[in-house]
């Protein structure tokens, strides 16, 4: 199936290439057990500079952010409460610090690794179900931050699952609030009715 080449990655609505996440299929083989992946259910966009809610938010450029303002098509994986590394669509231009949180996904192929990864035997919703969840089924961590996604170790494709605006929710962010109007965006896009999306309001 043909991999998301880089001009997709490399507009410039951020929001646009979220929903658009949408229905692609994220994968990785970075360890001896194989490739993992699934169905992408849930995103959320991040507008740095003008976006309160981002890490490069008034064009902050700082060793965790500089990988932001690359070219988008790569990965900006980072430590979140120093403990769960999160995943993040590097979009845009260079120079341009935008990117999409990938918050879930329905799990479809290495599923017996992702719950040895994870601690569990039954592949229940709560299994890639969050951005700390997935990362951890999927074998991802901070090592990861700067990958391209064009390449053989994480990589998205289009395996033609269409999701139409009618099958998308847009929300508000989670866990923004200190971002103050910014917080409000409805940038968080879920797969209608998708068990697989995460559980925070």
């Amino acid at each position: 199936m043909p991999k998301l080449s880089l001009s997709f990655y490399t507009r410039r609505d951020v929001s646009l290439i979220a929903r658009q996440l949408l229905g692609k299929h994220l994968f990785t083989n970075l360890h001896d057990d194989g490739i993992t992946g699934g169905l992408i259910v849930e995103t959320e966009a991040y507008a740095g500079p003008e976006d309160r809610a981002s890490h490069a938010y008034g064009n902050r450029r700082t060793r965790r952010t500089e990988v932001m303002f690359h070219a988008g098509g790569i990965a900006y994986v980072f430590l979140c409460y120093g403990m769960h590394s999160l995943l993040n669509v590097v979009t845009h231009v260079e120079g341009v610090p935008h990117a999409v949180l990938i918050r879930a996904i329905q799990p479809t192929h290495g599923i017996a690794a992702m719950l040895k990864r994870r601690g569990r035997k039954i592949p229940a919703y709560a299994l890639t179900a969050g951005p700390a969840c997935l990362t951890q089924a999927l074998g991802i961590d901070v090592r990861h931050n700067g990958i391209p996604l064009t390449g053989s170790r994480i990589w998205i494709e289009d395996r033609g699952d269409a999701v139409t605006s009618a099958h998308i929710v847009a929300s508000p962010r989670v866990g923004v609030a200190y971002a103050g109007p910014h917080a409000r965006r409805p940038w968080r896009f879920r797969i209608r009715d998708n068990p697989w999306t995460s559980p925070s309001a």
